[in-house]
């Protein structure tokens, strides 16, 4: 991350000087190249902080309810029905421990598209992560591959996009719900495999520089840690969840609106039957959200700016103009570049382009590059912004091999939307 962010800002910087020096006056009062790179470098840094602050209800909300939850015994009960799997992902990570089951909320928040509420149980899953690791400063595999998984978007249903494109216009708005599958199974599958491949190329420090254990680390775990539900009965929990997709298809401009009210209730009233004390529980759970908020705030700044700064220099459309004549040969228009290069930079980037484009009428929601943008949008996640925020709320600097599997992931989820799309609809 340290080489990546000063290049970015030094390759910004240079287009921005070129372009300074090279500049005249086309009309009276016209905004000089380099003030506008200075104005976007301001603006994203206030942005940035608005952003963090933005997240601070949200998460002391979802960790308020998460913090319920874990008292009331919940994240061990879903850990067990989904231990058969977790264990074979992350082998380091105790079957019974706290990080397991808030990595199953978050990647069920993330399937169901629900990235407000992923957010704060993908933090409350690195905070747990932490605690058993090793390497404090340093990102451990499991972490790795979490955040290599998470910046896959394990997505089922896109419901924002379904949205969107609903407001477009279109006349299928959820016709995006296979071509995302597709592409969202493939950079999944790419994620866990870079994670597991990459590692052995960035390995953790000796043994002589580890932390010495916490209380309670490293200490056997209880006999029902161990313990797991049938096979065929983790198995089967999973198909019912992947067949809630066509219900929530069919049925989903109803059910949206329900789903985070219904969840904080049913998390509140689960706590309640449990004996939990959920409003003190509920408010320890939000302070801690709270805090870490705060503590994102850096890391969201360095890398907003930097990519700001990579936007407003013009560096951005130099790459899309020299790319899109080549991209085009394989399905992927001068039109999509942006969205599929800016997705792993700005999230509030790509959704602009993506809104822009299914709303221009020469091209529409429902044209190849509709299909295409939507499914670009609703597959993959915004990689640099998901390694700030995760890694910032653990105070994690050493990434290791985290960027390179989350980038290997766009890729490969780019190259199966546009498979996807171009098989479905047509090509451009």
């Amino acid at each position: 991350m340290n080489a990546l962010f000063f290049w970015m800002i030094s390759i910004a910087f240079g287009f921005a000087a070129w372009q300074q020096l090279a500049w005249v006056p086309a009309t009276p009062g016209a905004v000089a190249p380099m003030q506008a790179f200075s104005s976007a470098m301001i603006e994203a840094a206030k942005a940035s902080v608005t952003l963090a602050l933005g997240l601070v209800g949200v998460m002391a909300l979802f960790l308020g309810l998460m913090k319920v939850a874990e008292a009331g015994g919940l994240l061990r009960i879903i850990a067990r029905l989904l231990r058969p799997l977790m264990v074979r992902l992350f082998p380091d990570v105790p079957p019974a421990h706290p990080a397991m089951g808030a990595m199953v909320m978050n990647l069920s928040a993330n399937a169901l598209g629900l990235g407000n509420a992923a957010t704060p149980f993908g933090i409350r899953a690195m905070q747990e992560l932490d605690r058993i690791n090793p390497h404090p400063g340093t990102a451990s595999n499991a972490m790795v591959l979490f955040l290599a998984i998470n910046t896959s978007s394990v997505t089922l249903l896109p419901t924002g996009v379904i949205a969107l494109r609903a407001a477009a216009g279109s006349q299928d708005p959820a016709g995006i719900v296979a071509t995302t599958l597709f592409a969202t199974l493939c950079s999944t599958l790419a994620a866990v495999l870079a994670a597991k491949a990459y590692g052995r190329f960035f390995p953790l420090p000796a043994a002589g520089e580890t932390r010495a254990a916490a209380p309670g680390e490293g200490e056997a775990l209880p006999a029902e840690a161990g313990e797991s539900c049938r096979p065929w009965v983790s198995w089967l929990a999973l198909g019912g969840l992947v067949a809630l997709v066509p219900l929530a298809v069919v049925f989903g401009r109803i059910v949206g609106p329900w789903v985070v009210p219904v969840l904080a209730l049913a998390l509140l009233a689960f706590g309640q039957v449990r004996g939990v004390r959920v409003y003190e529980v509920f408010v320890e759970g939000a302070r801690a959200g709270f805090e870490v908020a705060v503590k994102i705030i850096p890391y969201l700044v360095a890398i907003l700016v930097a990519v700001a700064m990579f936007r407003a220099s013009g560096a951005m459309d130099l790459i899309v103009g020299g790319l899109g004549r080549f991209t085009a040969l394989v399905g992927l228009p001068a039109e999509a570049l942006p969205m599929a290069l800016l997705r792993p930079l700005s999230g509030s980037g790509a959704y602009g382009v993506m809104a822009a484009v299914i709303e221009d009428p020469a091209i529409g929601p429902d044209s190849y590059v509709g299909y295409l943008v939507s499914t670009l949008q609703g597959s993959t996640e915004t990689t640099f912004y998901v390694l700030a925020v995760y890694f910032g709320a653990v105070q994690v600097r050493r990434v290791r091999h985290a960027l390179a599997a989350g980038l290997t992931a766009d890729l490969v989820g780019v190259a199966a939307a546009v498979a996807a799309c171009s098989y479905l609809y047509g090509g451009p």
